[in-house]
């Protein structure tokens, strides 16, 4: 599991390689991804966007922005949390992504950027 903390916003990400969604036609290798945002700071907060960087090595390096979560963009009281679950199909056997969430304070209307914490996707019976 990887965690980051950004301005007490708590991110946190697990990873499962998808094995009976592999597609050898199209040379992809699924894997879902969980994510975990915990709100440890005093404010009421909103989920605005996200900006993520898929890196699949040799084939490049993908940006995706967009409004909220799969299609939500929760609201986090301070001590409540959202959970979703999402996925990324990658050429390479291995590869990783990162990323932030652009949040705001509902007190002020303040944006926060918060960090998704780097993770890597790796077939598990693929090594260096």
């Amino acid at each position: 599991m990887r965690i980051s903390i950004t301005n007490d916003i708590k991110v946190m990400v697990e990873t499962a390689y998808q094995n009976d969604q592999y597609s050898a036609y199209k040379s992809q290798h699924m894997f879902a991804y969980r994510i975990t945002i915990i709100n440890q700071s005093d404010f009421t907060i909103k989920l605005l966007r996200r900006h993520w960087h898929i890196i699949d090595p040799p084939y490049g390096h993908t940006e995706v922005e967009g409004e909220g979560v799969v299609g939500l963009q929760p609201i986090l009281e301070p001590g409540e949390n959202h959970q979703y679950v999402s996925g990324c199909a990658l050429v390479s056997p291995i590869g990783k992504m990162y990323g932030t969430y652009t949040m705001e304070r509902q007190l002020d209307g303040k944006q926060i950027v918060v960090e998704i914490p780097e993770f890597v996707l790796q077939v598990p019976f693929y090594s260096n």
